[in-house]
């Protein structure tokens, strides 16, 4: 479906815009809505330090992204072991430099936490296609998503 789409974007965009781009905004803003409700729920209403919370919602929607990516996006049917381990250390990084760094920075100096988890969420996704594309799920010949 993604490939259908993708080749009907005007002004050449089809040449630039990879389906697994599409395939990845569509899924990671689903399960970045998983992640803002958790949030909510966690720290909004039961209270949660921010940094629980924060931890806790990421942590449950990057394993409901992983599910989705791997399966419908890069249609991966590769050795999930490996992948995992791959797409953990990718999380970790990225939970550290950009979730509890530029995230939690904000709200330190007073940004509203879901203000701040928005920016964070920004950075997040630029960092998180490029590393499940070429790190996670590398593409081989033909276009072929695996190992």
């Amino acid at each position: 479906m993604c490939e259908a789409v993708v080749r009907r974007l005007p002004f050449g965009l089809d040449r630039i815009v990879a389906p697994t781009l599409l395939g990845f905004a569509c899924i990671n803003s689903f399960t970045f809505a998983v992640d803002l409700l958790l949030l909510t729920v966690f720290h909004g209403l039961w209270d949660w330090p921010v940094p629980v919370s924060v931890t806790v919602a990421y942590v449950m929607a990057f394993a409901l992204s992983f599910v989705l990516n791997r399966t419908f996006n890069f249609r991966s049917h590769s050795p999930v072991g490996r992948q995992a381990v791959r797409y953990a250390i990718v999380i970790a990084i990225n939970y550290f430099a950009f979730i509890l760094g530029v995230g939690t920075g904000l709200v330190a100096i007073g940004l509203e936490y879901h203000l701040a988890r928005l920016v964070a969420g920004g950075c997040e996704a630029i960092f998180m296609y490029l590393a499940m594309r070429f790190v996670v799920f590398r593409s081989t010949a033909h276009g072929a998503l695996s190992e």
